[in-house]
């Protein structure tokens, strides 16, 4: 009977839905009960599923193999139950493990897709891309004599990638030469950052956290101590504005570098593993400066961990809009060697205790992100303008801040200011 054999099948592949091993996305490890498939299938919902099956078989317009329709069909059941919770086919598991281990085999390049050719718009430091030569603004047309019209982006990018040894020929235009550059590189292990840094303002760091990845933390600690070994820092912006979240792990950690006790996020769920807490180690990163922390509605997940919880420490002041509101923990479990799926198996709260599952972060202080344009004031003259005037016998070196700022960035910029006044009444109480 063609009920039972789709019973039969059903209940096999259910089966081989065993978790191998959990390669977390956001939440590190889970636990599966006992699973009884003559106790937990309901019968008369899969007779009606194997109805659907058989008409499908027999009538769809085109034929249709038995292994795509209970894939489609797990992957279904997946995302019926909530927007994050999804089946990763081998090629969407492989893209998320190079997600947020941050690295994987390629040449080493940032790309943009101009006029259907790939304009490199910088090869990443200590890379084959950087050692072979090339520069930001060379356009590729040609990947190991493929055209790269005829293969779009995603594959350009795929046939970049690959093990580490391997030699890729790219064929390049450069401003400057006559013809087009071969230039052949051998592929090699790439880790993207996700922390970048610098100063904006004397004695101001910025830090922006693009997504939280395993090493994110360690990421953080190189890049404050670069910035303290160029100057005294006095206040601190982090920028998580637009970061979708990434590994739990990673948000716990960088909030440790800046919370020296208590805990940091607790999850909870059905699962006895789905119970846990993070607590904070008493050694932090960086001393007990002034800090800022930038969100927005693209702040999602391990975002919102750490904006939580330097807010609900008073660690930081958190600006800009309401984040996403993701509350959620997903739990990537692996099913055979290369698929696996994404379950969400708890919520986390803050230290607080309080859930921001479809509310969001609400920011200290809203700052709508703002088109400026600084009007041009009228030539005044000052005693410094004036012929002869006398000179300070204090010379001081103030680095300006940057006058564009409140024009390419209006959040960054009031981030700043808010910063600077803070600097300044902590060092009159001082």
């Amino acid at each position: 009977m063609m009920y039972r054999a789709i019973v039969s099948v059903v209940v096999s592949a259910v089966l081989s839905l065993s978790i191998s091993t959990a390669y977390a996305a956001d939440e590190e490890s889970s636990e599966g009960g006992k699973f009884d498939p003559e106790k937990s299938l309901p019968l008369a919902e899969l007779r009606r599923f194997s109805e659907v099956f058989d008409r499908i078989k027999q009538a769809y317009v085109e034929p249709v193999s038995d292994a795509k329709l209970l894939e489609d069909a797990v992957r279904g059941m997946l995302i019926g139950l909530d927007p994050h919770s999804s089946y990763l086919s081998a090629e969407d598991y492989s893209e998320l493990q190079i997600q947020t281990s941050g690295q994987f085999g390629g040449v080493g390049i940032e790309i943009s897709q101009e006029d259907g050719m790939i304009r490199v718009i910088t090869p990443i430091d200590d890379t084959p891309a950087m050692h072979a030569g090339i520069k930001p603004g060379d356009l590729i047309i040609k990947i190991d004599g493929k055209i790269i019209q005829s293969i779009g982006l995603d594959q350009a990018i795929a046939m970049m990638r690959g093990k580490p040894g391997t030699e890729i020929v790219l064929s390049i235009i450069r401003d400057g030469s006559d013809k087009p550059l071969e230039i052949s590189l051998k592929r090699d292990i790439i880790r993207v950052t996700s922390v970048r840094s610098r100063y904006v303002d004397e004695g101001i760091g910025y830090l922006r956290i693009s997504q939280f990845q395993h090493h994110t933390a360690r990421d953080l600690d190189k890049a404050l101590e670069k910035m303290q070994q160029k100057g005294v820092l006095t206040g601190l912006v982090l920028d998580l504005r637009n970061n979708p979240g990434g590994v739990l792990r990673g948000a716990v950690d960088v909030s440790d570098a800046f919370i020296s006790e208590g805990i940091i996020v607790s999850t909870k769920g059905r699962l006895a593993s789905s119970q846990m807490s993070f607590a904070a180690t008493a050694e932090m990163s960086i001393a007990d400066i002034p800090m800022v922390v930038l969100i927005n509605g693209g702040s999602a997940s391990a975002s919102e961990i750490v904006a939580g919880a330097l807010q609900d420490k008073s660690r930081a002041i958190i600006m800009g809009t309401t984040s996403f509101g993701k509350g959620s923990v997903q739990t990537v479990l692996q099913l055979g060697e290369k698929r696996a799926m994404k379950l969400t198996t708890a919520r986390y709260y803050t230290p607080s205790g309080r859930s921001i599952q479809a509310k969001g972060i609400e920011p200290d202080i809203l700052v709508e992100q703002q088109q400026v344009k600084a009007r041009k004031s009228s030539r005044t003259i000052k005693e410094q303008d004036l012929n002869g005037h006398l000179q300070n016998s204090e010379q001081q070196s103030i680095k300006a801040h940057k006058s564009d700022l409140i024009e390419t960035d209006f959040q960054l910029y009031e981030a700043v200011n808010l910063l600077k006044g803070l600097v300044i009444v902590r060092q009159s109480v001082n």
